[in-house]
């Protein structure tokens, strides 16, 4: 199903364009935005979700080929209190994470943001709470051995094996994975956009 005017989303991630798939989405063109990650001093995690999105949404909607198309910019954040989780690089960090998420509440925050053709946008930010039972030594060095951590906000994939270590989850599932589809929808919706019949 493909939307008119054409729906191109400022994002690299396969896990977003699978989500959309999965809604029966498909965007026209596929875009990673060039914007730079690093929180601000005393920046907290809610709003740095949403200055990202928003930003990724706007770098995509200023080139020439996102002309007269609604461009959808997402961003996924993974916090524990008010620190923001890195996205996992190497074993050593995505250690720290799951050692730090054991046991524990944490919020997984998504800014989303779309800008319509003629220029008008919106956004906000898609909340959900997930609590990890407590991990033994051998679940995390088995974990870090799948590689599934790799890139991945807190240094876990819900979707994937992580989905073992799950005791409870409070809000959007999709939003946890990267996307929160039903927000992302009628974020869209509001500004205008129709999927084609």
């Amino acid at each position: 199903m493909r939307a008119s005017p054409p729906l191109v989303l400022a994002s690299s991630s396969p896990r977003r364009l699978a989500l959309l798939r999965q809604a029966g989405v498909e965007p026209s063109r596929i875009e990673a935005p060039a914007v730079g990650e690093t929180p601000l001093p005393r920046e907290q995690p809610k709003t740095y979700a949403e200055r990202l999105a928003v930003a990724k949404a706007a770098s995509v909607a200023a080139r020439p080929q996102a002309l007269g198309a609604f461009v959808l910019g997402a961003d996924t954040v993974v916090a524990c209190g008010r620190r923001i989780l890195p996205k996992a690089e190497e074993p050593g960090a995505a250690e720290r994470c799951l050692e730090l998420l054991s046991g524990r509440r944490h919020r997984v925050f998504t800014g989303i943001a779309v800008v319509a053709p003629d220029g008008r946008s919106a956004s906000r930010v898609v909340t959900t709470v997930v609590r990890l039972k407590r991990l033994s030594a051998d679940e995390i060095a088995s974990y870090l051995a799948s590689g599934e951590w790799q890139d991945k906000a807190g240094g876990y994939a819900i979707q994937g094996r992580a989905e073992a270590f799950v005791r409870a989850i409070n809000g959007s599932y999709s939003n946890v994975v990267g996307l929160p589809l039903a927000e992302s929808l009628d974020l869209l919706r509001g500004l205008g956009w129709r999927a084609a019949p």
